[in-house]
Parts: structure tokens; sequence; C-alpha cells
């Protein structure tokens, strides 16, 4: 058989239905933890950062301005950018495996580069590349997380996984109490000691991805069954042995065309003709909720310093409780994603928070809220965003084909962040600079509008995934007839 012939081929295949069939099991729980414990890392880092914001600003080796500090958060986000649409390419290319190891690996080592910063450029350097890595992992294991997890519990997982960044985060301010205390640790070496450290635990990740096989549905739709099948039938064994005879598969076969790679052309015209009402809405829900959580998140500390007079090495105990909201917003939240629904849900998250914020914000240019209410008015705000900005990336996961899932979630990744995310921290910490409580209040207020028009997108454009199976969401560019 010739090549064209072999690409025109059509095949039947019930990988879907054997997958979305599946109790939950141990495989599940390893894909969860092997995957996720990324956002943990991630959050643990990204929250040092911010609280060890101060005592890097006043590091002697580094002495960053308030702009400066800024600057170099936006190179972490500009590296997100970059990493995810890179990476995000190949991992539709080359298969979600080999990305998500090597997404990894880049990670740990800029991490641990970090701690070994000697001046504002290599610190900006080496943040530019651990996001890169951290914007690859985005792509490469969202995709596989949703294409591995039953479709009933697809929400609540995605949800509980990208939330686990907060659970990262709150660990992160309980070592920001450790390493800039100085009765523990010169806080010019705590800082550097806490990236070393925490890079080198993503070496932990490698070694539970190691027995995390290919996502299946990759395989199904470029061109592989036979290795689908084999795989699919593997872990069906695993979870049969634990759970016992398995129901017959969710729902009936679908036919194929045999395949590699999408073209770019394709790409362009699933984004902005065939999925136009869909890419608005993955734009919208992506950018609205990096502006607001990038502009407040990499400058709070500074704003506790500024405003508030708090300590540097108090930082943690107002991170923590901050964190632990974000991060039980999306565990309490999540399956009522998969029961009420996408679009409710949506835009019920990304109002309350928006007019949430724009409270706070006037009650802090007004000065009548203390550094604690400051923060447990934070708290209750990113309870609710932490599951919207969650759900943003489950919907821009849902909305395109198969074929195109991890360039479809780094693209509106990267734009979103782009636009929302990069000027963000710069934008707020030329404010912070400035020292003065009504020139902040007006960025609090834009991050609350944008906010409140993404659920006004999502009401409007929002579409039903919940408990659907993914080829039914978004057809496969590959399905036949």
């Amino acid at each position: 058989m010739d090549d064209a012939r072999r690409e025109s081929a059509i095949f039947t295949t019930d990988v879907p239905g054997r997958l979305d069939r599946l109790p939950w099991s141990r495989f599940h729980w390893l894909v969860c933890v092997g995957l996720g414990v990324t956002w943990i890392l991630d959050g643990l880092e990204v929250t040092l950062v911010g609280s060890l914001g101060p005592a890097i600003h006043n590091s002697p080796s580094l002495a960053l301005t308030e702009t400066q500090v800024g600057l170099t958060a936006s190179a972490y986000l500009a590296g997100a950018v970059l990493g995810a649409l890179l990476f995000g390419w190949l991992t539709d290319r080359l298969g979600r495996k080999r990305l998500f190891t090597i997404t990894v690996l880049v990670y740990m080592l800029a991490t641990m580069a970090t701690g070994l910063a000697w001046d504002v450029w290599s610190f900006a350097l080496f943040r530019f590349l651990t996001g890169a890595g951290i914007g690859g992992e985005y792509a490469a294991v969202n995709s596989a997380i949703q294409e591995l997890i039953p479709a009933r519990r697809r929400g609540t997982t995605d949800l509980a996984i990208n939330g686990t960044f907060w659970g990262g985060a709150a660990l992160g301010a309980v070592a920001a109490l450790v390493v800039l205390n100085p009765a523990i640790i010169d806080p010019e070496i705590g800082w550097r000691i806490a990236f070393v450290v925490g890079g080198g635990l993503s070496l932990v990740v490698l070694v539970l991805r190691r027995w995390i096989p290919e996502s299946p549905r990759w395989l199904m739709t470029h061109g592989r069954p036979e290795e689908a099948e084999r795989i699919v039938a593997e872990i069906e064994a695993r979870v049969a042995a634990e759970r016992g005879p398995l129901p017959p598969p969710a729902y009936g076969p679908i036919r194929l065309h045999r395949r590699a790679h999408v073209t770019i052309a394709e790409v362009v015209h699933a984004m902005f003709h065939r999925h136009r009402d869909r890419s608005i809405l993955a734009l919208t829900l992506m950018a609205c909720q990096a502006f607001c959580y990038n502009g407040v998140f990499f400058t709070y500390a500074l704003v506790l310093t500024k405003f508030y007079d708090i300590p540097a090495a108090h930082m943690g105990w107002f991170m923590l409780p901050f964190a632990i909201g974000n991060l039980m917003g999306p565990l309490l939240l999540g399956p009522l994603f998969d029961s009420v629904g996408r679009r409710v849900m949506i835009t019920a998250t990304y109002g309350i928070a928006g007019g949430l914020m724009a409270l706070t914000a006037v009650l802090f240019a007004a000065e009548l809220l203390s550094a604690w209410q400051q923060t447990a008015m934070w708290t209750a705000i990113f309870f609710v965003a932490s599951a919207a900005a969650s759900a943003a990336y489950l919907t821009v996961g849902e909305s395109f084909p198969l074929e195109m899932r991890a360039m479809g979630i780094a693209v509106f990744y990267a734009i979103g962040t782009g636009v929302g995310g990069i000027f963000a921290p710069l934008i707020f910490g030329v404010l912070i600079q400035g020292g003065e409580r009504m020139e902040l209040l007006w960025g609090y207020l834009l991050g609350a509008g944008l906010m409140l028009l993404a659920a006004g997108v999502e009401w409007r454009l929002g579409f039903a995934a919940e408990r659907q199976p993914l080829e039914s969401v978004a057809a496969p560019f590959g399905q036949a007839d």
C-alpha cells in the first residue's frame, strides 16, 4: 500500500469508550500524582519568589528595585509564553509522554540555576527559562490528563490538579518562614537554597512519570491504533485486577482516517473559522484571569511591605492563608463543574471574583483594611478566582479536536498570558513603587473589570462539555463520516 492510500485508510476504534468506562483506580491516582505534582512544585517555587521578593530586593548581590522585581516576574511569564508555544507544538507532533519528560527537566535545571544568579540579568534569564519549562508543562500535562481521565470526572479532576499549585504555594509560604528567618539562616543564603532545593525536588516527578503511558487517544488520532489498543488493554488489566470485572464501553466505537499530523492550515481554520466562538471564549478567560492573578500575586509581598510595613521574615504568615484559600476553591467547587455544568459555574466564579475584587480595591484605597483584613479579603476572592482560573485551562483543552489539543492549550495560554500576564506584574510594580494607594486602586479595578468581562463572555459563548466524551465535544480532524 503506497503512502497516499495508507493516509486515507479508515479504521474503527473503541479506545475512547473503553477509557471513559473505567472505574476510578490506582492508575488514575498515578496519573493525577505523576502529572499534577509539577503544579505543587511550581506553586512552591513561585510563592517563594513572591515571599522572597523583599529579601531579593534587599539582597546585597542583586539589590533589585521594585520595578526590577516586576521585570523578573514578567521575564518568567515571557518564558512561559514561548515555552508553551514551542513545547505545545512538539507535544502534538511527538506525543504527550516524551514532552512532559523534557519540560520537567527544563524546569528543574532552570529553577536550580536561579539560586546561583549573580545579578539582575542572570536572575531574569533563569526565571525566563523556568517559565519556559512550566509553559511546556501546561500544554503537555493538561492534554494528557484530559485524555486519560474518564469523562464523568474530567472537570473535577482537572480543576483539582490545577488547584494543587496552591498546595505548593502553602508549602512555599511555610518554607519562606524558615529561609527568611535570620535566626535560622542568613536570608542572602536562604533564598538561594530555596530555589536549588525546590528544583531538585523535580527528580521525584521524573521517577513517577516513568510509569505513565503514552495517551492512547493521541496514538489513535495519529494513525497508530494498534499501539493505542495495546496500551488500553494494559490499563484495563491493571484496573480489573484491582476493581474486578469492567463494565461495557461507555459508548460505541468511532471511525477515523489513518493520518499522522495536522497541518498549520488546519489548526488555523479550526481556531478562526470552525471554532471561532470557542477561540474568543478561550482567549478572554485566559487573558482576564492571567492579568488578575499575575498582577496581584507576584506583587502581593511588596504591597504588604510598602503599605503595611510587614517585615520580610513574616511574609509567609500572610501568604499561607492566601495559598490555602486558592487550594480549597478548586477542590470544593470542582465537582460542581461536572454536575451543575461548565457555563453556570464559570460565569459565577468569574463574576463573584470580579465583584469582590472591586470592593476590596475601594476599601484598600480608603485605608479601611489592616494587613490581616486585606489578606482575608484576598483569600476570599481567590477561593473563587482559583476555581475560575483552573476552569479556563479546562475550557481551552475541551474546545478543540484531539489532534491539536496541546497546541490549543499552548496558543491560548501564550496569548492570554502575553496579553494579561506579562505586563501585569510590571504595571503593578510601577504603581507600588509610586507609593500611592489611589494609583494602585486603578490597577486593582482594571483586574476586577476584566474578571467581570470574562463572566459575561462565558455566559454568552460557553458550551456544555460536562460528562461528555472529548470526541463529542470537539470532533477529531480525522473522524470519518
